[in-house]
This record gives structure tokens, sequence and C-alpha cells, in this order.
């Protein structure tokens, strides 16, 4: 059975693509620095010797983790009206991956702070440091410099993952080769355009935040 390329019929749709790619790194993106922050707060919490913020935190963390993020989203999505919050798709997608990505966080964000020696910090507190210089002249640099490749590895999921707020309507970079293919009946050149362009994109981050931690913290200048 012989099939006949044309992925010549998908040039008309360009602008599309390019709209998809364009949204997909502003989710990415945006879901990130949200992500991180919502990640923060619960790691801290969960390290609080408080059980009142401590047993929330760890709820939330492992609810999110053991259940799909398409559930999570239809949640945000079909379910929040239902109590009378009624949100757009591309609020309710940015939410949902949000909460995802901040229960991730918080676990990476932990690991990465308990990852430092108690020792050290110890050491840099008798050597009259404050909690806060402690914190930001010993202890900061080597958490970032440890949970960095998970952080980075993390964005990349997560961009792969918003393939998943097509299905409420989002026009993300999935959402256009669906669209692209209604058009033209060209599903296996549609799929294989956008396969491509994930494959850029992820290739393409990977070689950045190889190259930031080979610049900030292989060849950080000693002091």
């Amino acid at each position: 059975m012989s099939y006949n390329f044309k992925f010549g019929a998908l040039l008309r749709y360009q602008d599309e693509i390019v709209q998809g790619v364009l949204l997909t790194l502003q989710l990415s993106i945006v879901t990130m620095i949200c992500g991180l922050v919502i990640g923060l707060l619960v790691a801290a919490a969960a390290g609080s010797p408080h059980k009142a913020l401590r047993v929330p935190a760890r709820i939330y963390v492992e609810a999110i983790r053991n259940t799909p993020l398409l559930v999570q989203l239809f949640i945000v999505f079909f379910g929040f009206p239902s109590i009378g919050i009624k949100l757009d798709a591309n609020t309710a997608a940015l939410i949902a991956l949000s909460i995802n990505m901040g229960a991730y966080g918080a676990e990476i964000l932990r690991a990465g702070f308990e990852s430092v020696r108690r020792s050290q910090i110890e050491a840099g507190r008798s050597l009259g440091l404050t909690a806060g210089q402690t914190f930001r002249h010993v202890v900061l640099f080597q958490a970032v410099k440890a949970i960095y490749p998970a952080l980075a590895s993390q964005f990349v999921l997560i961009m792969l993952a918003t393939c998943v707020v097509s299905s409420i309507g989002v026009t993300e970079l999935f959402h256009q080769a669906a669209f692209i293919d209604s058009r033209t009946y060209r599903s296996f050149e549609a799929y294989t355009l956008i396969t491509l362009a994930y494959l850029v994109l992820t290739l393409g981050f990977r070689a950045f935040f190889s190259a930031v931690y080979w610049a900030v913290f292989v060849r950080r200048p000693r002091r």
C-alpha cells in the first residue's frame, strides 16, 4: 500500500503552528514560575514543626503526585463551575499545571535544602552569620546546584505535558496539530511535524540548561 506524503499541504498553516509553539512556551514558563512559588511554600510547610502546616502540605503533595494531570485539569475546568468558579480554558490550564508542578517542585526543593549538611549550617552560624546570611552564603548555592538538573528536567516534562490541555480547547501546539489534521486530512504529516517541533524544543532547552549549568556551577570563579 503506497502513501503520498504531502508536507507542503501544511505550509498554509504556519501561523497556527507558530501560535501553538508560543502558547506552549508561555504555559510552560509561567507554570514553572508559579509552580516553584507554590513548591517553595509547600516545602516550607512540609518541614514545619507545626502539624497544622506539615500534614496538609504532605497530603497535597501525595494527592497531586499520585493522581493523573488530566483528572486534575478536568476538576479545575469542569468541576470548579459547579461551585461557582468559572474559568476560561487558558486560565484553567495554567492553574491545573501550576498546582501539579507545585507538588513536584516542593519535593525537589525539599530534597535540595536537605542535601546541605547540617554541619555546614552550624559552622556558618558559629562564624557569626545570621540565619539569613547563612542561607544566602552557605545553603542557597549548594541547594540550587543540587536541584538544578531536576528542575531543568521538570521544565521539559511540563512543556511536554502541556499537550494535555488541548482536551479543554487550549490552542497550544498539539491542539493546532489536531486542527490542521481536521482541515487537511493529512494526519501523518500533521502529527509528524508537531512531533519534530516538540523534539526541537526539548533538545533546544536541554542544551540551553546544560550551558547554563556549565557557566554558573562548573566555571563559577572561586572566591
